[in-house]
């Protein structure tokens, strides 16, 4: 039997390139190789923060390919509508050029692309070449459904073709699937760089290729969304798809990170009493202004504990943003990326401050590691309300009449959660459910068997 050989396509963001390396990575470890296709500003990214970190990838099984996104270096790629446009308009010939060399002057032959739901023009280019495809959402499954039905919320009154909310209320979208209230609904679709009528005709388009596959994966579990999942039945849960790592290397580092790891923060933690430690990380979007800057040092400062800070370069040099004078900082560090998963694992950890973007909610679960939520756009916004009102295993911040989330109100919330009983004993129970899916036998296992078996039939 051959190896099969699979080309993967990520969304060009950090949340869609990190879960998709780690599908890749376990992938190979089940007898495939991989064809990791970037664009070529995040696969210089990707591999700029893998300078000391080579030996770790075996690049005759993944192989990091790129092609262009259509923008020029300088353009803004936060600016999600022109970056997809650009897309549209530019990657699905360049993706079929990147195939046809790979065919022509390599060893392997593309046996299937696995491409990110909004990437899902690559199975009519996949069709067209011959080649079988699966489609991978990187959010959770109650997102899918979510978003599935924006042109029926739309027909039924509840938001506007702009997503704002028409009338103040709560709903379901079907009765297995958590409450939502219609302020949450447009938080989690529009930002000031989103704009709904986009991603609507973005699912229409990405629709339109649901007919070339029967596969479709997410890094969920059926434990943690049984609603969501008996709703959208052909949504099959891989997860947690989290990295796994020789315990023999403890200098290891994630594939597919934007920013090199600093791993010094790993002994530093190794000097921390058991369940001290806030950890305290926003993602790769999340940008505070100064006077919230200022509220997060000091709130920090104020709950008198030791803290591990994730400050990006870019959230601080870029927009000009400096620790106040006031800040001391003497029980935490601050480094300006972190291994996450191997953070989360630390027996030092008592809690995780999170934006709550998908993959560091799966990671936190999958660690039993309480949550203080701190949303700051998209899908964020629901995930917050599922950690904290459906599964009880966090707190949100309240914001004062200023919009701030004050230092008194970070100190507050810390006392409050790690003095919770009820939230540990949830956090510990849910990780053991999610967790079991790792095992082989498990469904999320089983899934991935089968999709495998299929990949080499």
């Amino acid at each position: 039997m051959s190896i099969p050989s699979v080309l993967v396509l990520p969304g060009p963001a950090q949340g869609h390139v990190y879960p998709m390396m780690n599908f890749s990575q376990k992938l190979v470890e089940n007898g495939c190789k991989v064809y990791f296709v970037n664009t070529d500003f995040n696969h210089k990214r990707v591999v700029s923060s893998m300078v000391e970190q080579q030996e770790s990838l075996d690049e005759s099984l993944v192989k990091l390919v790129s092609i262009p996104d259509g923008l020029r270096p300088e353009d803004d790629r936060t600016d999600f509508v022109k970056l997809f446009d650009a897309i549209l308009s530019t990657m699905p010939s360049m993706l079929q050029r990147k195939i046809e060399e790979i065919h022509l002057y390599g060893e392997d032959r593309i046996s299937c692309i696995v491409a990110d739901v909004n990437m899902g023009w690559a199975l009519n280019v996949g069709n067209k070449l011959g080649i079988k495809g699966a489609l991978f959402w990187p959010a959770s499954a109650a997102m899918f459904a979510f978003q599935c039905n924006i042109p029926a919320l739309i027909d039924k009154g509840i938001i506007d073709s702009d997503g704002l909310p028409i009338t103040k209320k709560t709903f379901r979208i079907s009765p297995t699937m958590p409450v939502m209230d219609t302020e949450t609904l447009f938080w989690s679709n529009v930002a000031d760089s989103i704009n709904l009528k986009k991603i609507v005709n973005s699912l229409k388009y990405c629709a339109g290729t649901t007919h070339l596959t029967e596969w479709w994966l997410c890094n969920t579990t059926y434990e943690l969304e049984p609603g969501a999942l008996s709703f959208v039945p052909k949504l099959l849960p891989v997860g947690p798809l989290l990295r796994s790592y020789d315990n023999k290397n403890v200098n290891a580092r994630s594939i597919g990170q934007f920013w090199e790891e600093d791993l010094s923060c790993m002994s530093w933690l190794d000097q921390q009493p058991h369940h001290t430690v806030l950890y305290v990380a926003f993602g790769s979007f999340t940008l505070l202004d100064q006077n919230q800057f200022n509220e997060l040092a000091l709130g920090l400062d104020l709950t008198n504990r030791p803290f591990l800070w994730v400050v990006r370069q870019d959230s601080n040099c870029t927009n000009k943003i400096a620790y106040p004078n006031e800040f001391i900082g003497s029980q935490g560090k601050i480094v300006s990326w972190a291994p996450q998963q191997k953070v989360l694992r630390h027996p030092a950890i008592a809690c995780f401050v999170s934006h709550c973007g998908w993959n560091s909610t799966m990671e936190g679960f999958s660690n039993g590691v309480p949550f203080l939520c701190w949303p700051y756009f998209s899908d964020q916004f629901f995930n917050k309300k599922y950690i904290c009102d459906e599964l009880k295993v966090g707190l949100g911040f309240d914001s004062d009449e200023n919009g701030l989330v004050s230092r008194l109100e970070i100190k507050t919330k810390v006392d409050q959660l790690l003095s919770d009983e009820n939230i540990r004993s949830s956090s510990l129970m849910l990780k053991e459910k999610v967790t079991c899916n790792i095992a082989e036998g498990s469904r999320s296992s089983e899934n991935f068997n089968r999709f495998v078996k299929w990949l080499k039939e």
